[in-house]
């Protein structure tokens, strides 16, 4: 043994990190989206849907990686990463928003 950890120990550990991103961001857009509704601050809403469309790119990038055939990985990362980025645009209009 090389001491590394057989593969498949790493794909549980993703998916359980996976899993864990998945219920931990959509516990807090659930919250941010509680406090805009009880405000009616239009950054509140702003900053839930940005962590909800993070959380949406962890894990159908965890689908992708898991479920599709070939080159699953890369298009995982892609998915990830592209809606990582608007999320984050989203949230940070969010702190800027008046």
């Amino acid at each position: 043994m090389t001491g590394l950890v057989p593969l498949l120990h790493v794909d549980t550990a993703i998916a359980v990190t996976k899993l864990g991103t998945l219920v931990l961001g959509g516990l807090i857009s659930y919250l941010g989206w509680q406090a805009y509704t009880r405000t009616r601050a239009a950054p509140l809403r702003a900053l839930s849907i940005g962590f909800a469309i993070v959380t949406l790119g962890a894990a159908l990038g965890g689908v992708i990686d898991q479920f599709l055939g070939s080159q699953s990985t890369l298009w995982g990362v892609l998915v990830s990463s592209s809606l990582t980025l608007v999320g984050f645009g989203v949230i940070t209009y969010s702190l800027y928003m008046e």
